[in-house]
């Protein structure tokens, strides 16, 4: 507690409008000593937030649970503390999406170790998905129009906003527009490979 107490202090230096909302711990579940630790926070923070992220995987996501504590007990007796569960809403840039989907593919190797995608694959992966969505959204219309589903307006507004606000293109220059990219991605990474190879080549000169 100690440390976590003189770090603040060195934090409030660098970063004086900056309050401690809560603390964050890895696991799945809340722990023993978890009590402790959110008591000193409570002196710390008003009803401080409790985090707990699953960097273990086991149901093959990192799965991340946000809690209160709230005082149990019979008044004048023995007191307890009782966390509460919160609604946890995911919020973060792509960058960090993307690392967290690579982080998450390593469950699924037996070493736990999973190399980088070429850019390549990346835009292959991330074609597959959009087909996969478009295929789930037809068949929820189709399914819709036939009367298998109930039709849901929260989901019909969505969808049309989510049509309007697809540029129209034809076809042609949609080809013509993404050949452009696919080469000029090819050619950074082409020269990308020769500036690495370039390079690699001047330190073995070098260290003749």
């Amino acid at each position: 507690m100690e440390f976590a107490k003189n770090m603040y202090e060195l934090h409030k230096k660098v970063s004086p409008s900056e309050l401690i909302l809560g603390w964050y711990a890895t696991g799945h579940d809340i722990t023993e000593h978890s009590v402790l630790i959110h008591e000193y926070y409570s002196r710390e923070a008003h009803n401080p937030i409790h985090l707990t992220v699953d960097t273990s995987l086991q149901n093959g996501r990192m799965s991340i649970k946000a809690y209160v504590s709230a005082p149990m007990g019979v008044p004048g007796k023995t007191m307890g503390v009782m966390f509460t569960p919160l609604t946890v809403k995911y919020v973060y840039y792509d960058t960090e999406r993307i690392g967290v989907d690579l982080i998450m593919k390593t469950c699924f190797s037996p070493n736990r170790v999973i190399g980088l995608s070429s850019d390549l694959q990346q835009v292959g992966s991330a074609s597959a998905r959009i087909q996969d969505t478009l295929a789930m959204v037809l068949q929820y219309a189709e399914d819709v129009l036939s009367g298998k589903v109930a039709a849901d307006n929260t989901v019909g507004r969505f969808l049309m906003d989510l049509i309007n606000q697809v540029p129209k293109i034809s076809p042609e220059d949609f080809e013509t527009m993404l050949n452009s990219n696919i080469n000029d991605l090819l050619m950074v990474t082409y020269l990308a490979n020769l500036t690495q190879s370039q390079i690699a080549l001047n330190e073995k000169l070098l260290s003749l």
